[in-house]
């Protein structure tokens, strides 16, 4: 057999040595005893779920985590069966029953989803794992503490009956990425009240959590029975205020490129784009890379997000387009089927997901989650 080569026009790279590497460098900050929960949601931050959960299993990782039920089912569905996996954005009407069939770990932030459970559970004749979510202080998803009491009591009660197994207790920081911002020791105290209030009552967890990448590289008073984290497994800085990603012992994980389509020469005041919002300073040259807002880059970073084209790194000139943009090449003139790279780990002077966040006013997190389906993810070190 011979091995497809990597598409022309656009690629994401994933690097999956990277990914393995950044799994080991989270699990050194934690002590021994604590699991660690590899976050693959929203396809794994972009990277690709099924393939990115299997290199963190194989880097030490103990659990999968994700948003939504269909997530996780489609994990068990691609063969991933024999490690728990826990979901946690549930909605009426969602899958319970298949949850409980696939042994997911399911939270439970109120009583019409404790409802919906013990119905599932009835239903299929299985026993439903949940884990009971405590609002800290977020302020979303999770019980609030007035509620708690009686959220826990049913569950209890639930429990006696067969129908679930309470396996965890768990809550989730609202400025972990900020240095001692107060409301995290406030939300830890909080969080330990609940669990204690939890654990009196006879609630007996598997495991408690509260930590997300931040607190797991910053916070081990945080850390508990397990740490959930998720964008710094794909070598990405939770925030610049903790440290680059370097700095943080991180390797981003994906490199987006594409291919210079067309090379041309234009005239002095030549309108580039939608709106003619650039309008060429000299004669120039303009190379056109066949990827937009539809595969994913940023509207927002018309006419600044950066471009390593041809070892030299461009900007954006004018508006990025539906399905394309254009850079301004100042009189150089690569041959058509030059690599065009967007952003990667920058060990090759290439910008980073970190500097499009600066230049789309975002954060890392959007700049690789929001790349489309429309480019192929390509993985390296599988």
């Amino acid at each position: 057999m011979t091995e497809t080569p990597p598409p022309r026009r656009a690629r994401a790279e994933i690097d999956l040595g990277a990914l393995r590497a950044n799994v080991r460098t989270l699990r050194a900050r934690v002590a021994p005893h604590v699991r660690v929960m590899a976050v693959v949601k929203a396809d794994a931050y972009g990277h690709g779920a099924v393939r990115c959960a299997r290199a963190a299993l194989d880097a030490g990782a103990d659990w999968l985590g994700t948003a939504t039920p269909h997530e996780a089912l489609a994990l068990r569905a691609a063969g991933i069966t024999d490690v728990p996996v826990m979901c946690w954005l549930w909605t009426p009407g969602d899958p319970w029953d298949q949850g409980i069939e696939a042994g997911l770990d399911m939270s439970v932030s109120g009583m019409w989803a404790l409802a919906e459970v013990r119905e599932a559970a009835r239903r299929t004749g299985g026993t439903a794992r949940v884990q009971l979510k405590a609002d800290t202080g977020l302020g979303r998803n999770g019980c609030q503490p007035a509620d708690w009491p009686e959220l826990v009591e049913a569950a209890l009660k639930a429990e006696a009956d067969g129908l679930v197994k309470v396996t965890g207790l768990w809550s989730h920081l609202a400025c972990a990425d900020e240095p001692h911002h107060p409301s995290i020791a406030a939300q830890l105290d909080v969080f330990r009240s609940m669990l204690d209030h939890a654990e009196r009552a006879g609630v007996r967890p598997e495991v408690r959590h509260i930590a997300n990448s931040p607190a797991t590289l910053t916070l081990p008073e945080a850390h508990f029975d397990l740490v959930r984290p998720g964008i710094a497994m794909y070598g990405i800085s939770p925030s610049p205020e903790l440290g680059t990603s370097a700095e943080l012992g991180l390797k981003p994980v994906m490199s987006l490129k594409g291919s210079v389509a067309l090379v041309k020469r234009v005239p002095a005041g030549h309108g580039v784009s939608y709106g003619h919002h650039y309008v060429t300073e000299a004669e120039t040259t303009l190379g056109l890379v066949p990827l937009g807002y539809a595969d994913g880059v940023p509207r927002h970073a018309s006419g600044r997000g950066p471009v390593l084209v041809g070892g030299t790194v461009r900007t954006i000139a004018g508006r990025v387009a539906m399905d394309q943009f254009v850079v301004d090449l100042g009189g150089d003139e690569p041959e058509a089927g030059t690599e065009a790279v967007l952003f990667g780990s920058g060990d090759g002077g290439e910008p980073t997901a970190e500097d499009w966040a600066v230049a789309a006013d975002t954060i890392a997190y959007e700049i690789v989650t929001r790349i489309g389906a429309r480019v192929p993810r390509v993985y390296l070190g599988e």
